[in-house]
């Protein structure tokens, strides 16, 4: 358990309340109206507008089909029928709600033979009200005319994120000024015998600065807690706590915004950075953590029990969280969802330390005595059975993926399935990966709801937890692993850390580039999460590796930057995550909505709930309450 350090100045103080000051305006201030004169259209539901179909033809029934930008190599889907008109110059008018988060193609039919319908390509905006004309060009041709009028424009539905940002920029501001009032001593002083009016002989340290030997044998506290946190590096639970508030908030709904919400299929958006990012620095704790035990003299077989106990809590309260019924009775087995979040953290983690105690060496604090022929590859050579394993792991995955015969499918199948690829696969969803689960778990024991059954319209359950892909979720862990091996073979040597950093980031990123071909959904093997694809994983290592690399230098070398407000929850993470999910359908987490159609009010509403686990983070910081596994 880390003391306190630098984050229990007074401008952590400041900090904390001006991020609830922000949570107090976010609530009144995103949940107004963007335009008072504007009602949303009724029955229309978010992220949809309204389309009149006009039919002008004389005696042709008419279909419109459609079709999203973002779903790749998809089926045309019926959108409406409108009904022939009988009289010349009077339309038949059907009205229909069409998708508003993409472009769209729609793709018009009549029943008259020889006709030539154009397809129309275009962007409806959110409660937009429009119209499609369809008429021909005169009683001579055959050729049809489709234009589409805006009746009434559309809501800006992104104006609540400006919102939301200039009142965290207001927020950052205040508490900028605030930090350099407090860097003056007289001020400072006077702010802390405010708060500890008995204790003005105190002496008060900032943020940026360390704890006294006085202040060490005031507390109540042991010494040696202060050792500890000076010792900690607090990049990475702010690396820890970024990723995990990000996950907080896309979990809680992300304002209902599309890009705040897990991709479809391939390709990556806000949501799905998070999860691997909080394995990838589970990884590097692990490496630093064993190290350290190992150092202290404890024994691998001590470690190793640990560990196993570890990663059997993990499992166990990932099964409960995932799996609420309150209502309902006890949990019954034949609806028990197996994988999830906490069980594939459990797994990994396990897996991962093993494999770091069964080859490790501990690193001393003066390692010259750990020389290599190639010095410079010292972390990765003095290591190379770790290497052969997770590349067997590797193969594996690329084995099973690309060569297992599944029924129905084609090998090597990585698509949707539903309507995707021109709807040949129907069954097929995730291909491999889902065909394991379904043999192995139980088609109810994995998700019932994937991402894919809204776009690609999917009917079979697959989870993107599943046992394939812990495969490559642990080839992310280990690819912390070894950026804990880069923080303990060159301790203080800022360059090298960061030089290693780089250069680990252009590799992945490199890989990713070969493996997807630049695109997304065109490459060998496509970045996805639900498969968690092995480019996923190295794009995503590369992401990592750059995010280090930039909170290692704002907070450990240059000291710009405390880790304020992230770095309370990355030190209380499984709280943290545990509480949002058990505690989701609660005040202040959610409340009654005016309008639920609303982007601003679930945004507001998600940005609230996350910043009160931030401000119980903060507390529990102040409170040296930690909860460890």
């Amino acid at each position: 358990m880390a003391g306190p350090g630098r984050g229990r100045g007074p401008s952590a103080t400041l900090c904390v309340a001006v991020t609830a000051l922000s949570a107090a305006l976010l609530a009144p201030g995103l949940t107004q109206p963007h335009d008072l004169s504007r009602r949303r259209p009724l029955g229309l539901k978010i992220d949809q507008a309204l389309l009149l179909v006009h039919n002008e033809l004389i005696h042709e029934n008419l279909t419109v089909s459609w079709l999203s930008d973002y779903c790749y190599q998809c089926l045309y889907q019926d959108l409406v029928s409108v009904p022939m008109s009988n009289t010349l110059g009077k339309a038949s008018i059907v009205a229909v709600a069409v998708d508003s988060q993409h472009p769209v193609t729609l793709h018009l039919n009549g029943t008259g033979a020889g006709r030539e319908f154009p397809r129309i390509h275009y962007h409806f905006g959110e409660f937009g009200n429009y119209s499609l004309v369809v008429k021909s060009f005169d009683s001579s041709t055959k050729m049809i005319s489709c234009d589409i009028i805006i009746n009434e424009s559309p809501v800006n539905s992104h104006l609540p994120i400006l919102y939301a940002f200039l009142i965290y920029m207001g927020v950052l501001s205040i508490l900028t000024v605030g930090h350099v009032f407090m860097i003056i001593n007289p001020v400072r002083n006077w702010f802390y015998k405010q708060l500890h009016p008995g204790d003005t002989d105190h002496l008060i340290n900032s943020e940026l600065g360390s704890p006294t030997r006085a202040d060490s044998t005031s507390s109540n506290v042991p010494a040696t807690t202060w050792t500890v946190s000076q010792q900690r590096l607090r990049s990475l639970d702010t690396f820890r706590g970024l990723s995990l508030i990000i996950m907080v908030f896309v979990n809680y709904g992300g304002g209902k915004y599309w890009f705040f919400k897990h991709q479809s299929w391939n390709g990556l958006t806000l949501a799905d950075l998070v999860f691997p990012w909080f394995v990838f620095i589970m990884g590097t704790s692990v490496s630093l953590s064993l190290n350290s035990m190992l150092r202290r003299g404890c024994s691998k077989w001590k470690v190793l029990g640990k560990a196993l106990w570890r990663s059997f809590l993990l499992f166990l309260i990932g099964i409960v969280i995932i799996n609420p019924n309150y209502c309902l009775g006890p949990l019954s087995w034949d609806n028990l969802r197996i994988p999830g979040v906490l069980q594939r953290l459990g797994f990994t983690y396990l897996v991962v330390a093993v494999l770091e105690l069964l080859f490790a060496k501990a690193v001393a604090e003066n390692d010259t005595l750990l020389e290599t022929p190639y010095f410079a590859l010292r972390d990765i050579l003095l290591y190379w059975p770790q290497w052969v394993f997770i590349l067997t792991l590797e193969a594996t995955w690329l084995g099973l993926t690309f060569l297992l015969t599944v029924p129905g499918c084609p090998k090597g199948y990585l698509g949707p399935g539903g309507i995707g690829d021109f709807g040949k696969y129907p069954n097929c969803t995730g291909g491999a990966a889902g065909y394991i689960d379904h043999l192995l778990l139980g088609e109810k024991h994995i998700y019932q709801h994937p991402s894919s059954n809204v776009l690609y319209q999917t009917t079979v359950a697959y989870d993107p937890e599943g046992i394939l892909g812990t495969i490559n979720s642990i080839c992310m862990a280990f690819f912390g692993l070894q950026a804990g091996k880069i923080f303990l073979f060159y301790k203080d040597q800022h360059k090298q850390i960061m030089s290693r950093f780089f250069i680990w980031s252009v590799v992945m990123g490199i890989i990713s580039a070969i493996l997807t071909k630049c695109s997304k959904d065109e490459g060998y093997i496509p970045a996805n999460k639900n498969l968690w694809s092995i480019s996923y994983v190295t794009t995503l290592s590369c992401f990592a590796f750059l995010l280090l690399l930039l909170i290692y230098y704002l907070v450990d070398v240059k000291r710009w930057w405390s880790g304020a407000p992230f770095f309370y929850p990355g030190m209380n993470s499984i709280l943290v995550y545990v509480g949002h999910e058990v505690f989701e359908n609660y005040f202040p987490f959610k409340w009654k909505m005016k309008d639920s159609q609303s982007h601003g009010e679930h945004l507001a509403q998600n940005l609230v709930a996350t910043s009160v686990w931030v401000i119980i983070s903060y507390l529990l910081y102040r409170k040296r309450i930690f909860w460890k596994i």
